[in-house]
């Protein structure tokens, strides 16, 4: 893997040369932990011309959720536990040379970047923009491959709640019970706030587990995801509590898994992404529930949650090849209840036989 790191270094490296910055800091975690392997909180990188380095404000534990850090890539702990690293790396970039720092500009604080200014006033800071963002978007077989684990992870974390008994228990219940079993398969943790939502709850996004108890003929939606080695994934389901699903359920039901399969198949390379969420939106819109609809029908995951690209109205851009993205279109009925459907798949050519679907639940309205 180290040179996994240090090609994407220097992918960085030349694009910054080209807008004539010699040297990087960059300050993101999820950014630090692509370049560097391993990402200790706090910690930033410097990619200058005295090599690259990474600057901790302490020494880092070797907590396997941090990540593990390139072994060719030098590790400088702060003498000061109350030090800041991008200071550090502003003053130690000025001392080495470099006549201008390429810095996450969209994660610094102000006071942050006053701070740096003042260590090294001739240093000119220039603003790295989405860099590193935008070579993040496509993923390497390596990556793909912990996005499937913990898809897989995420699959029988919820296999499990399904089998259980379920009336009477709160949503916070389950939230808790889902994000346990997602590490007792294996996860670092969840990959977001688990979301359970119950009878007039369900089918909004993100909705936060509430004390209200699970009755049957509810619908039950939940939204959950696994954080491996650093890569989430995310999955959502729509049941039915106890009973056999009322019309306006089934018909509710039909009409969102048909925007998500139009979403899905819509997953191809050159794809336009408001092309894909398009091929969802038109199906809700036509049948009416325009006005309720997400302002996004799905987005780019990996080493965060929501990563570019965004599948939205006005997003712009096109799909490459090894995208992972998710489609999550869904309706709510207020005072009633909805429905949501949400899967993690990775974009690939026809040829290769079209997106991969990493979540693999069934998408059947059951009745548990």
């Amino acid at each position: 893997m180290s040179e996994v790191y240090a090609v994407r270094r220097g992918l960085l490296r030349d694009r910054c040369a080209a807008v004539g910055s010699a040297a990087a800091l960059v300050s993101r975690p999820a950014n630090v932990r692509y370049l560097a392997g391993g990402a200790p909180p706090g910690a930033v990188l410097l990619l200058g011309p005295g090599g690259d380095v990474l600057i901790s404000p302490r020494d880092p534990g070797g907590d396997p959720v941090d990540g593990r850090t390139d072994d060719q890539l030098r590790v400088s702990p702060l003498p000061a536990s109350d030090g800041d690293p991008a200071v550090a790396a502003a003053d130690l970039a000025g001392s080495s040379g470099a006549e201008s720092l390429a810095v996450e500009e969209h994660h610094l604080t102000v006071a942050r970047h006053r701070a740096m200014g003042s260590v090294a006033p001739r240093l000119r800071l220039a603003d790295l923009g989405a860099t590193v963002e935008q070579l993040r978007v496509v993923k390497d077989e390596e990556e793909i491959a912990c996005l499937r684990i913990a898809a897989e992870i995420t699959d029988q974390a919820l296999g499990e709640l399904l089998e259980s008994i379920l009336v009477g228990r709160t949503e916070r219940h389950l939230a808790l019970e889902l994000e346990r079993r997602l590490v007792d398969h294996g996860a670092d943790g969840p990959a977001f706030a688990t979301s359970v939502a119950t009878g007039p709850n369900s089918g909004q996004g993100r909705h936060r587990p509430s004390d209200r108890r699970v009755e049957e003929g509810d619908f039950l939606s939940v939204c959950l995801g696994a954080n491996y080695r650093g890569y989430r994934c995310e999955i959502g389901r729509t049941f039915v509590i106890g009973t056999t699903p009322a019309d306006w359920q089934i018909e509710l039901y039909d009409l969102v898994f048909a925007a998500q399969r139009a979403g899905r198949e819509a997953l191809v390379p050159g794809a336009a992404y408001r092309d894909v969420d398009r091929a969802a939106r038109h199906l809700l819109d036509s049948a009416g529930h325009g006005g309720g609809l997400a302002p996004w029908t799905g987005h780019g995951v990996g080493l965060e949650i929501d990563e570019d690209p965004q599948l939205a109205p006005a997003a712009m851009g096109k799909l490459d090849a090894c995208v992972p993205v998710t489609v999550e279109p869904g309706v709510h009925l207020p005072g009633r209840g909805g429905v949501r459907i949400d899967d993690t798949l990775v974009v690939r050519p026809e040829a290769d036989g079209g997106p991969e679907l990493l979540t693999i639940t069934t998408k059947e309205l059951l009745a548990l």
